[in-house]
């Protein structure tokens, strides 16, 4: 087995760097308020280029507090839809929860993402357990061009928070997408697995389906209808 990193180290380096290069940003959305989904730093530094923020019930308390006005941000219940900028988003229920600390445990909620125009459609699980709620989204609001998977942190005694790499294309899979980003495996470590253990996995268990994947190269662009051109085994000769 490969030596793990030190726990918590950030697998890529660079990352602030990125952040300082993207442009003014019209909506910006959050799953849940876990410090690996929602940093402080991260929100001060790109606050005064964000319009708008849309997150799950209870996810502006951090914002205000944060110094992020009331009327830049817009709470979703599990189902709950609004239309952003003529683009409509839709907030979807995950097998997870949400807290900071022990004192905020499940005070506000958790979720994934639907993201869509006319043309193009694009799901997001959040962070969760698998369950049938994939089936139901891809029957609902399928088929998607992009769905974003969690695929990443798990363990056997978390299977209720995380999903293990097989069921993370099988979460793509159900969803009716027609090709699968893993995420949430890239940035650091937090359970006990090796770093490319999950991405490997999610290929291997995806390749035999009519879904195609896509790995891009952490922070490059990728064009709808164009996945191919970032996809590539990087990750093996990455550390």
């Amino acid at each position: 087995t490969p030596m793990l990193p030190k726990k918590n180290k950030r697998f890529s380096s660079g990352i602030p760097n990125i952040m300082d290069e993207l442009p003014y940003i019209d909506i910006v959305v959050l799953t849940h308020d876990h410090y690996d989904h929602l940093d402080y730093k991260s929100i001060k530094k790109l606050s005064p280029k964000i319009k708008h923020f849309y997150g799950p019930l209870g996810i502006g308390r951090h914002l205000k507090k944060w110094g992020v006005a009331a009327d830049r941000i817009t709470e979703l219940d599990w189902y709950e839809s609004i239309n952003a900028e003529g683009i409509e988003l839709i907030f979807t229920p995950s097998k997870h929860y949400s807290g900071r600390r022990f004192s905020d445990r499940n005070l506000g909620l958790w979720g994934g993402w639907i993201i869509r125009s006319e043309s193009v459609s694009m799901y997001i699980t959040g962070d969760g357990g698998y369950y049938d709620v994939f089936k139901k989204i891809g029957d609902k609001y399928g088929p998607f061009d992009w769905c974003f998977s969690e695929c990443g942190q798990y363990n056997e005694l978390w299977r209720d928070n995380h999903m293990f790499p097989s069921e993370s294309a099988q979460a793509a899979i159900e969803s009716r997408a027609k090709v699968a980003i893993p995420i949430h495996w890239g940035g650091f470590t937090l359970a006990m697995h090796p770093w490319k253990e999950p991405v490997e996995q999610f290929v291997d268990s995806i390749i035999d389906s009519d879904t195609r994947v896509c790995v891009p190269h952490i922070g490059a662009i990728v064009r709808l209808g164009f996945e191919n051109e970032t996809h590539s085994n990087w990750y093996e000769n990455a550390l």
